[in-house]
């Protein structure tokens, strides 16, 4: 009868020691016990807490969905939950444009190619609290954009969207837009140069015109960069904390506020851990509940 061995257990080389065999494994162990811990581990423990009445410090006592209850009926809450789609989808819908329409100027060979390259990526190598400063120069309306263009002659330009509850939401995604177009530019035009060139001069012998071989062969076979973009992406807009910070700090009152801030508010500086713990869990469920459909649909494609 033949002997079946484990997928995960190397074939032993004759002459081959413990540590030859598992020495990968071993390496990569501590690193593996650390994630456990500090990612897994503690994820638990913030979903723990959210059942439990803790304030300043954690606490034991199960109190059920008490947080969530009570968080649902906040309203700084809704408005911070109501902001995360406005700027998620503006976000990442205009990252991607951009980022994509960058990528295939670059593929086609223009001049100078790496001076506009650089200066795509320059953005992404300073961090978003110095992105939000710079940004809250250029919307101030006493020395910013407004101030400049008046001075020019235009009295009537109005450039205020930091003061503007309405649109303070919108002077965040133009920041963060960016901020983060040029790491999208440069994970599409990385895909696209590893496209097989057979394909597009056949597609040109074929007498395909230039838009064409883009928009139905080069840019359908960007599906795994357009799933790496999109969830990191969806990563950056959960985690933007100190671009709401600097920028707009919540404001005009809470108007511009996310759900990262109202957790760092609540935890850490209004003694609610139990509620700022809610709010995490919520972020995280609606991240899974996003991205999860959408892996599960592009895994799922033939290839």
């Amino acid at each position: 009868m033949p002997r079946f061995r484990s997928a995960f257990l190397p074939s032993p080389i004759k002459g081959e020691g413990f540590f030859d065999r598992y020495a990968a494994r071993l390496a990569l162990a501590p690193t593996a016990v650390v994630a456990a811990v500090f990612l897994y581990g503690f994820a638990g423990w913030t979903g723990w807490i959210s059942l439990t009445n803790s304030t300043l410090l954690p606490r034991n006592d199960f109190a059920g969905l008490a947080q969530y209850a009570k968080l649902w009926s906040n309203p700084r809450w809704l408005v911070a939950y109501g902001n995360l789609f406005i700027y998620g989808v503006c976000f990442i819908g205009f990252c991607v444009a951009i980022g994509l329409s960058l990528a295939i100027l670059l593929d086609r060979r223009v001049r100078g190619e790496g001076l506009w390259r650089a200066i795509y990526l320059y953005p992404l190598a300073i961090s978003f609290v110095v992105t939000g400063t710079a940004w809250r120069w250029i919307m101030d309306p006493t020395m910013g954009l407004q101030a400049a263009v008046q001075g020019w002659g235009w009295s009537g330009f109005s450039f205020d969207w930091l003061n503007d509850p309405n649109r303070a939401i919108y002077a965040l995604v133009i920041a963060g837009v960016w901020q983060s177009s040029g790491f999208v530019m440069a994970v599409f035009l990385a895909a696209l140069r590893g496209i097989d060139d057979e394909i597009v001069k056949a597609a040109r012998i074929d007498g395909a015109p230039t838009w064409k071989i883009y928009a139905f062969i080069l840019v359908p076979m960007l599906r795994p960069a357009f799933l790496t973009v999109i969830v990191l992406l969806a990563v950056a807009v959960l985690r933007n904390f100190d671009l709401v910070v600097v920028l707009t700090g919540g404001g005009p009152g809470y108007a511009s506020d996310l759900p990262s801030r109202f957790m760092y508010d609540m935890g850490f500086r209004r003694d609610q851990l139990a509620l700022g713990a809610a709010s995490a869990v919520i972020m995280f469920a609606t991240f899974l509940a996003i991205i999860l459909p959408y892996l599960a649909s592009e895994l799922r494609r033939p290839r």
